[in-house]
């Protein structure tokens, strides 16, 4: 049987939200509000922080939930969002024990490039900038997910990973509906 796109990504985030240390951070966690929510159905809802539009200050909250142990999975719709928290991106998080040489901190942000399907958004919605930002980071991993396939162990990976790398995982919402 094919799997499928969204039912991995839903499968994901089920995964993530059994585990103890998780919790959920972002706009449209616990409401309603973008096709990610719709993932979010099965996952506890005391494990999701709803947060206004408000970017920089989600990577800073995502930050500081790592720092004391927490598993955050940040969620950034779109990466046209996510360049908002940037500066905590790149010059905190990445730098994160480069800079304190205490330990390094497990965070997984999610993130998408915009549907252009069946209406196109405009471009503020579709960026892609993963090339970019993979320029700028040098402790954390950023995974494209292609195939639906790839999905579940591309989370599962970010999870369990031991080599204390953050991870972000870059969909397409495209395919939420077309793999």
């Amino acid at each position: 049987m094919k799997v499928k796109y969204f039912d991995e990504l839903k499968k994901s985030m089920t995964f993530l939200g059994s585990q103890k240390k998780t919790i959920f951070i972002g706009q449209a966690v616990e409401v309603p509000g973008t096709a990610m929510s719709n993932t979010l159905k099965n996952v506890p809802r005391k494990k999701l922080l709803e947060l206004p539009v408000a970017e920089e200050m989600q990577m800073g909250i995502t930050l500081g939930l790592a720092m004391e142990g927490s598993v955050p999975i940040s969620i950034f719709p779109r990466w046209n969002f996510l360049l908002y928290g940037i500066n905590q991106l790149v010059n905190h998080l990445d730098k994160y024990y480069i800079m304190t040489g205490t330990k390094k901190l497990k965070v997984i942000i999610r993130t998408g490039i915009g549907s252009q399907r069946p209406l196109h958004p405009q471009y503020q919605h579709i960026g892609d900038y993963t090339n970019a930002i993979k320029s700028m980071c040098t402790s954390i991993d950023i995974i494209k997910l292609k195939e639906a396939h790839d999905v579940f162990p591309a989370y599962k990976k970010a999870f369990n990973r031991k080599d204390g790398k953050s991870t972000i995982i870059v969909e397409y919402g495209d395919y939420y509906n077309e793999k």
